[in-house]
C-alpha cells in the first residue's frame, strides 16, 4: 500500500490477494463461514482405505479436540461495541461445569473464562466429561448465540447451523460415534439408521413445541437403547405418547 497524489493505492499483489479472498468467499457460499475442506491428504487416505469405517466410543482424538475449539471460537466470535457477550457465553459454560463437578475453577492459571474452559477440554482425559463440555459449547451456540442481541453485538466467522454441521462432520471424519442432535450429544451406532430414522425423528420432535413430551420420551428411549441395545426386540418396541 502506498500514497499517490494524496490518495491510497494498492500494489498489484494486494489486488490478487483481494481477488483470492473474494473467490474463497464464493466457495463458502458468499459468507464468512469456514468449514470442512476436501484436502489432498484426506482424499489420499480415502483412496487408500485409511478412513475409519467403524465408530469408536472410547476416546476423542486430540486433532478432533483442536478442530472443535476452532469451530467454537468461530461460532461464538468476538465482541463489538464494548460489550462482553462472548465472555458471558464462556462464563456460563465455565460456571455450569464448576457447579456440576464441585470445583471453584476449571483452570487455576487461566485469566479468562474462555481460556479456562478450552484448557480444561483439551486436557480432560475422561470421555464423558469431554462430552459434557462439547454439549454445553453447542447448546450455547444453538440457543444464546442465535439471539438477536448476540448477533448484533458480536462478529462471528460461522453461523450456528454451520458450526453444528461441521461438528457432526468432524465426528464422522474421525470415526467417533457421536452427533449433536436436538440440543444433545447422542450416540450413533449405525450411520444409515441414524440418518434415515433417528435424525429425522429428532428434528421433527425437537422443532415442534406440541411434541415436547414426545421428544423427551424419544430421547429417554434412545438413551436406554444406547446402554442396553440387546433388550430391544420386535416384541419390546417402545411407544411414544404425543
Amino acid at each position: 500500500m502506498g500514497l499517490l497524489g494524496g490518495c491510497l493505492y494498492f500494489p498489484q499483489e494486494m489486488c490478487y490477494l483481494t481477488k483470492a479472498c473474494i473467490c474463497l468467499s464464493r466457495v463458502n457460499g458468499g459468507g464468512n463461514d469456514v468449514g470442512v475442506l476436501d484436502l489432498f491428504s484426506k482424499r489420499q487416505k480415502q483412496f487408500r482405505g485409511e478412513m475409519p469405517e467403524v465408530y469408536q466410543y472410547e476416546t476423542i482424538p486430540n486433532p478432533l479436540r483442536v478442530q472443535i475449539v476452532h469451530i467454537v471460537r468461530d461460532a461464538i466470535g468476538k465482541n463489538r461495541y464494548g460489550n462482553d457477550y462472548c465472555g458471558r457465553a464462556f462464563k456460563y459454560i465455565h460456571d455450569s461445569l464448576c457447579r456440576e463437578y464441585g470445583l471453584f475453577r476449571l483452570d487455576e492459571r487461566a485469566t479468562e473464562y474462555s481460556e479456562a474452559v478450552i484448557n480444561f477440554f483439551l486436557s480432560c482425559p475422561e470421555l464423558e466429561k469431554s462430552m459434557d463440555v462439547i454439549e454445553l459449547f453447542f447448546q450455547v451456540i444453538d440457543t444464546y448465540v442465535r439471539t438477536e442481541d448476540y448477533r448484533y453485538s458480536t462478529s462471528r466467522r460461522m453461523e450456528s447451523d454451520s458450526a453444528i454441521e461441521e461438528l457432526n462432520s468432524r465426528f464422522k471424519e474421525h470415526g467417533v460415534g457421536f452427533q449433536f442432535e436436538s440440543k444433545q450429544m447422542v450416540r450413533v451406532d449405525s450411520q444409515y439408521l441414524h440418518s434415515e430414522a433417528v435424525k429425522p425423528a429428532l428434528y421433527l420432535l425437537g422443532n415442534e413445541k406440541r411434541f415436547k413430551g414426545a421428544n423427551e420420551e424419544f430421547l429417554k428411549a434412545h438413551e436406554h437403547y444406547r446402554h442396553k441395545p440387546e433388550c430391544v426386540n420386535d416384541f419390546e418396541t417402545p411407544t411414544i405418547r404425543i
